[in-house]
């Protein structure tokens, strides 16, 4: 009877970090690859998350400059001005643009800081 994923995923389960570890290592040398770090790191760092390519932009707060935080939300968004003014007045926090390119968020995130608003990447 063959082995099911379903099986293997019981016994990882079941194993300890360091038998896991030597599982790696073994699965590593018979086959002559190198497990990728975002493969081996869950595996040895029980369970820590490989960083997330994508992200959401999230307007905490407006800040005091609230018609330059307006107009950089228009252009981001592509919204017309009074949707984007909706938006940045509306319920904080909120999503600005979601499913974004970790590069192009930290640029979203820098233009709107300059203009004095408050953001987060999630």
């Amino acid at each position: 009877m063959a082995i099911t994923k379903d099986d293997i995923i019981k016994a990882l389960e079941e194993m300890k970090l360091t038998e896991l570890n030597d599982l790696v290592k073994a699965i590593e040398d018979h086959f002559g690859v190198v497990a990728a770090a975002a493969v081996a790191a869950p595996a040895a760092g029980g369970g820590a998350a490989a960083a997330p390519s994508e992200v959401s932009v999230m307007l905490t707060n407006a800040g005091g400059n609230k018609v330059s935080v307006i107009k950089i939300v228009k252009e981001i968004t592509g919204l017309g001005l009074m949707d984007a003014k909706k938006l940045v007045d509306g319920t904080l926090p909120v999503a600005i643009k979601e499913n974004v390119k970790v590069e192009e968020a930290e640029e979203m995130k820098k233009q709107l800081m300059e203009a004095g608003a408050s953001v987060d990447l999630k």
